[in-house]
């Protein structure tokens, strides 16, 4: 029985080929690799183009076939997101499919649900889209394939279908995102920071033991001449190897597809290719988009929406929260209780060395002598706090005992360090890490070159992760303002927010707003600090800012913002607004509407730049309350590297 809404229609098609090269070579071009703008000699003149759109609330995507060739294309407002880019698949035997296609049939549906996340940006998440899916045959081979794409008013998304039965070895996945004039895309690798460049002029980077060439990590941001935003994310990634994206030689407004052979950080064995059981579909490529900044950043949800849905039956014993890492001693693990109980934060964590020098000690179930771990676990139970442990990947070679082991010692979460994501092997591991860790109710943090797919929907166990240049390494506040348009936008970021160091290149409150305007659900605060530093609080006017701030949040609205220059965010919890604002070296001030608020009043909490010091970190904090409306405009002033946080309660 045909659903509703499809129907089947044959069209005629003609015969092109690509090669995919990797390595170095992965750039080598379309023309090189056989799929060029010109039709190829073997296209027959009679061949008709084929297009079907799928279109909501003013975005577009549209798959198209011309002399056989498989394309696709996006539009917000009738302006070009993405222009007319390859779309295939290559096999281990050097069948291309999407260079010499018909199409066999042709689906639609339009679908709207309401679904509400463990904890997140929003209390409920809309997932609203139509999509258009067609079933294709390779003439050469007879292979039947699909491609499956949607619209959504915050974005496009597409993916691939595998349809017959039995196997398939993919060697390499030929989609492409050709970019309008005058793009520019910022490209990170990594942990490095974030480059600003045109598209043809990603940096090489890697090692001979590493991917290699002009490849830039996801999210990537593109921002475009006409003043639209993009952002490239994946999402739904099983059984497939991560995707990265490079420059094409030749082709200076194209990005192509690169599926990872090695892992991030070269560890482990050389995957050229990726076997699968079919009928198969590929992770979503999602080009989540904003008409401004500050619109692109309140549609990242748009991965989420991807995701396979939560796989958990129980989640009421997943806690988002706030973290303190403990000195390596018994005495630092009690006084961290204590500390957390009075800032009002819901664990402490161990870190590298609990159990021994990480690289050299694949034991982790014995603390070191210092440690008296029972004592530490016991005691913070009884005060309402959960403990951490961090785990070296070299000491996961039997992740089902050691999280059992884990959960009867009454530790309630890992961060897993120096995970090496990339191919597909590692992709099923990090993913049967999150379902082994949730077996035993354990949280899970994952930690180095490890990057989002939407995962924290179907395992919300798997709570964070890094794959992001964090303030432990103290970035400059250019670096800071990109990364809510950029590696956010994929999901959520343990990024160790620094207060009062004097390392740090921005102002304290700049810090504060992090909080704010960050995603993390899991927020580790303090980050070199210990609990004496802040033995007189009045030396710390921003304490209660951080005693106060959640994680997880009912509302979210970014209410203002510029790639690597600006943002501003107002999220709620409950009735209470918080809004965190953050400028780049540039002192700045941004007028900012407060008609999110409710009726009523509201008393304001404002934690602001004072007069700049000598550097950053000197720019003392002050504090100030005053009465609005929802009809007020709040100035935010904030000095160069700068930042404010409001706290805005009913009065």
């Amino acid at each position: 029985m045909r659903a509703s809404g499809e129907r089947e229609e044959p069209t005629a098609g003609s015969a092109s080929r690509r090669v995919v090269l990797k390595g170095a070579a992965a750039t080598a071009g379309l023309a090189a690799a056989g799929i060029g703008t010109a039709p190829s000699a073997s296209a027959a003149g009679g061949d008709r183009p084929e297009s079907v759109t799928a279109r909501l609330g003013g975005t577009s995507i549209t798959l198209s076939v011309t002399h056989g060739r498989l394309r696709w294309s996006a539009r917000r407002n009738g302006t070009t997101v993405i222009a007319a880019s390859a779309l295939g698949l290559r096999l281990e035997d050097g069948t291309v499919l999407g260079g010499d296609v018909r199409v066999i049939r042709e689906r639609h549906r339009t679908r709207r649900t309401t679904w509400t996340p463990v904890y997140g940006r929003n209390a409920t998440v809309t997932d609203h889209y139509r999509e258009q899916r067609w079933d294709l045959r390779d003439r050469a081979s007879g292979i039947r394939f699909g491609v499956q794409v949607r619209s959504y008013r915050t974005g496009v998304a597409l993916r691939y279908l595998l349809l017959d039965q039995g196997t398939a070895t993919i060697a390499d996945e030929l989609t492409t995102f050709v970019l309008p004039d005058g793009t520019t895309v910022y490209s990170a690798r990594d942990e490095n920071p974030y480059e600003p460049v045109a598209p043809g002029a990603i940096p090489v980077t890697g090692t001979s033991t590493t991917d290699n060439g002009p490849l830039t990590d996801l999210p990537l941001t593109a921002t475009l001449s006409d003043g639209l935003i993009a952002c490239v994310c994946e999402a739904s990634r099983v059984n497939y190897p991560r995707l990265m994206l490079g420059s094409v030689p030749g082709e200076p407004n194209t990005l192509a597809a690169f599926l990872m052979e090695h892992t991030a950080r070269g560890t482990g064995p050389v995957e050229t290719t990726t076997t699968v059981t079919t009928p198969f579909a590929t992770p979503w490529r999602a080009v989540v988009i904003g008409a401004t900044h500050a619109e692109l950043v309140d549609n990242a949800e748009l991965v989420l929406d991807l995701a396979p849905p939560n796989a958990l039956p129980d989640t009421s014993w997943i806690k988002p929260g706030k973290v303190f890492r403990c000195e390596l001693s018994t005495a630092a693990g009690l006084e961290g209780v204590d500390f957390a109980v009075a800032r009002g934060l819901e664990y402490i964590e161990y870190d590298a060395g609990w159990y021994g020098p990480e690289f050299s000690t694949p034991d982790a179930t014995e603390p070191i002598a210092a440690i008296d771990l029972p004592s530490v676990i016991s005691y913070a139970t009884s005060q309402g706090i959960g403990v951490f442990l961090y785990v070296n990947r070299l000491a996961l070679t039997d992740a089902d005992s050691l999280f059992g082991l884990y959960k009867s010692w009454g530790v309630q979460g890992i961060k897993l360090g120096f995970i090496n994501d990339g191919t597909r092997t590692m992709t099923d591991q990090i993913i049967d890490w999150a379902r082994t860790a949730a077996k035993y109710e354990l949280l899970i943090d994952m930690h180095d070159d490890v990057r989002p797919f939407g995962c924290e929907r179907t395992y919300p166990n798997w709570i964070s992760l890094e794959g992001v240049r964090g303030n432990e390494q103290f970035p400059t506040a250019t670096h800071n303002v990109t990364l809510p348009f950029a590696r956010n936008i994929g999901g959520p970021m343990d990024y160790t927010i620094c207060y009062g160091q004097s390392r740090d290149k921005t102002t304290n409150a700049h810090q504060m707003a992090m909080a704010a305007v960050y995603y993390q659900p899991l927020n580790f605060l303090f980050w070199y600090d210990k609990p004496s530093k802040y033995n007189n609080p009045a030396n710390w006017p921003g304490l209660p800012w951080f005693n106060a701030v959640p994680v997880t949040w009912d509302e979210s609205r970014t209410l203002a913002g510029a790639i690597g220059e600006y943002i501003a965010v107002a999220r709620r919890s409950g009735s209470d607004w918080y809004l965190g604002a953050m400028t780049d070296e540039s002192s700045r001030t941004l007028s900012l509407p407060l008609s999110f608020l409710g009726s009523g009043t509201y008393t304001a909490t404002v934690y602001a730049d004072g007069t700049p010091g000598t550097s950053p970190y000197r720019t003392p904090v002050v504090v100030s309350t005053r009465t609005v409306t929802r009809d007020d405009t709040l100035d935010v002033a904030m000095a160069p590297a700068g930042g404010q946080a409001v706290v805005l309660r009913p009065s």
